[in-house]
């Protein structure tokens, strides 16, 4: 078996590209890699502070990154105001800075659900995804972010 070392999707033996995510793979694909890993991270556990929770998140960047995680999937709840939480909305500030800085690959706030345009890219480019109950309903308490 081999698999795109970028999203953990089987590849064609023999290909130069992945069909899901399309990245260009070396001409020697690597059998037997570890395929796509996900993880799960708490960032309201404890009611922390705005501050507080942007440290936990860019050391738990840093840590997936490590770890060889390919999406992380950030749980920064929703806020208590009902509308939209101070945490959630910094937590994305950060990720667009990250994003454009070309520290991440790209994030996908969970507010539309599977039917919405961004998380129906993100299962076509990671399909096992699709399993993923938390991604397929609406939810603005979270944010997957791929590295």
């Amino acid at each position: 078996m081999t698999v795109c070392e970028v999203c953990g999707n089987e590849i064609e033996i023999g290909s130069l590209s992945c069909r899901f995510c399309g990245s260009r793979q070396e001409e020697e694909s690597k059998p037997g890699r570890t395929p796509f890993l996900k993880k799960a991270v708490n960032l309201k556990h404890g009611h922390p502070t705005v501050e507080t929770a942007l440290r936990r998140l860019a050391v738990e960047i840093e840590q997936a990154r490590n770890e060889g995680v390919s999406v992380l999937i950030l749980v920064h709840g929703y806020g208590a105001s009902g509308k939209g939480g101070i945490i959630r909305e910094e937590c994305r500030k950060y990720l667009e800075h990250l994003r454009r800085e070309k520290e991440i690959n790209d994030f996908v706030p969970g507010d539309g659900g599977g039917k919405s345009g961004p998380v129906k890219a993100l299962f076509r480019r990671y399909p096992h995804l699709r399993q993923d109950r938390e991604l397929a309903v609406p939810n603005p308490g979270i944010t997957t972010v791929l590295l």
